[in-house]
């Protein structure tokens, strides 16, 4: 099974901003991140310009700590279900 896709939920200065300053106050840089996320620094690159808006669920989670935030502070789940779930609340 894939891993399931998760959608950058934070607009995408914030994961600029928080390169500038991670979770131990120090910034990473996209090679680092990218290191970090076992990616190429192409993906981080795409991330930032919004040119990618998703990834797998283990790269989302290796960003994530390392800026140093839970994952829901950058990203929602994305797919079929997400989709649905996000029609419905603007409906209601």
């Amino acid at each position: 099974m894939n891993d399931p896709m998760y959608r950058l939920a934070a607009d995408r200065t914030v994961l600029r901003a928080l390169m500038k300053r991670t979770g131990n106050g120090r910034p990473v840089s996209i090679r680092g991140l990218a290191l970090a996320a076992g990616v190429h620094h192409s993906t981080i690159g795409h991330l930032l310009t919004g040119e990618q808006v998703a990834v797998p669920e283990a790269v989302a989670e290796a960003i994530a700590n390392r800026v140093g935030v839970d994952l829901g502070v950058l990203w929602e789940r994305d797919g079929r279900t997400a989709r649905s779930l996000r029609a419905k609340a603007v409906t209601v």
